[in-house]
């Protein structure tokens, strides 16, 4: 394993992102206030939660304020959605021109349905020439401000139709500064296992940018075990810091080839949470805080021993001396449970996917897919 530490530094456009980790943008989770708690364990590229670009362009208060980044967050990375070349050439030139992020990532994975019905998510790379414009409209914009633009996508729609190799070889041409695949296809969803020898091809495939890999990687082991295999330059982490922060910490151990430290007592998870209470209502006041806080509970309490009517009332939880009063309750000796280090967050099952009637009938139309520029979550 140890081998993956003689791979030269992953860079980004002028970014040095070490240890070779990204955390993906989660909608709803990856807010200034997870990502903060997130940075405080490790360094990485830390994604802000994805905004779409019309929103952008059309200045919508509530994206505006997801745009929020802390003021020690270097390089300030934001995660755009779009199917559309103007509109992302537009957003990408406000956002570099007013100062608003150093890094830029185009999200083409997300395998919703009211998404990809419409041509957007992981639909759009099959449009071939459409993908290739996007990317080169946004690079266009971005370039002269010397802020890199990357992209992401999934192995492809289904198991019919794999567009990767060509999302990436389109990207790398076009002037994306890396590219990550989540090792998944959109029919897959979040289900089953990730195929990390489609990682594996795209390197082969993609080689004057950096290749990352996204799909299953849980604990820092599965990182490392992911480089080797595969030969990526650095990883994704989504679903599995949700409720364990800490992986960052765990992450940066492996990738320098120390120890990787002990999970956490329930105590220090307790403590943990608490500051996640605490940035959250530093960005978003009380009431929306502990709301949002609420989804994060399970997470953080998976495998432990909490008992269900402890549990009931920490999802319920409405004020921070609230949380006071349950986190006293708590067993703060309690160890971390080796069992709560699998698959965390959505998982479901595969279906057919969604898309627009005759869209795979020609992958070299450039045609703006109607209607996709919507809000929606994932990748």
């Amino acid at each position: 394993m140890t081998a993956t530490l003689s791979k030269p530094a992953l860079r980004i456009g002028p970014y040095q992102v070490d240890p070779p980790v990204v955390l993906a943008p989660m909608a709803g989770i990856t807010n200034v206030a997870f990502r903060r708690l997130c940075r405080e364990y490790g360094a990485g590229l830390y994604v802000c939660e994805m905004i779409t670009a019309r929103a952008v362009v059309e200045r919508h208060p509530g994206t505006m304020h997801m745009m929020t980044f802390d003021a020690s967050e270097y390089p300030r990375s934001m995660q755009l959605y779009g199917v559309d070349p103007a509109t992302m050439k537009e957003a990408v030139k406000i956002i570099v021109g007013e100062g608003l992020a150093d890094h830029i990532d185009a999200n083409f994975g997300c395998p919703v349905a009211k998404v990809t019905r419409k041509g957007g998510g992981a639909a759009l790379p099959f449009k071939r020439k459409l993908f290739g414009n996007i990317v080169r409209a946004s690079v266009e914009a971005a370039e002269p401000a010397g802020v890199p633009f990357t992209v992401k996508f999934r192995v492809g729609i289904d198991d019919d139709h794999h567009t990767y190799l060509d999302a990436g070889r389109i990207a790398e041409a076009e002037g994306a500064a890396a590219v990550a695949l989540h090792a998944r296809t959109a029919a897959q969803r979040y289900s089953g296992k990730a195929d990390w020898s489609h990682i594996a091809r795209l390197k082969e495939a993609v080689t004057s940018i950096p290749v990352l890999g996204n799909g299953d990687i849980f604990t820092a082991h599965d990182a490392l075990r992911m480089v080797a295999e595969t030969g990526c330059d650095g990883v994704v982490i989504g679903r599995g810091c949700l409720g364990r922060p800490w992986l960052f910490g765990e992450l940066e151990a492996a990738f320098a080839g120390k120890p990787i430290p002990a999970g956490p007592n329930l105590g220090e998870v307790a403590r943990v949470l608490r500051r996640h209470a605490e940035l959250l209502v530093e960005h978003d006041g009380p009431d929306k805080a502990m709301r949002d806080l609420r989804k994060h509970m399970a997470w953080y309490f998976m495998g432990f021993p909490v008992g269900s009517q402890l549990r009931r009332r920490f999802a319920m939880v409405s004020s921070l001396d609230e949380l006071d009063e349950l986190i006293a309750q708590l067993d703060h000796d309690a160890p971390f449970p080796a069992d709560a280090l699998g698959p965390r967050g959505r998982q479901g099952s595969p279906g057919k996917v969604t898309l627009p009637h005759g869209w795979l009938d020609d992958p070299d139309d450039p045609c703006v897919p109607e209607g996709a520029d919507i809000m929606h979550s994932g990748g």
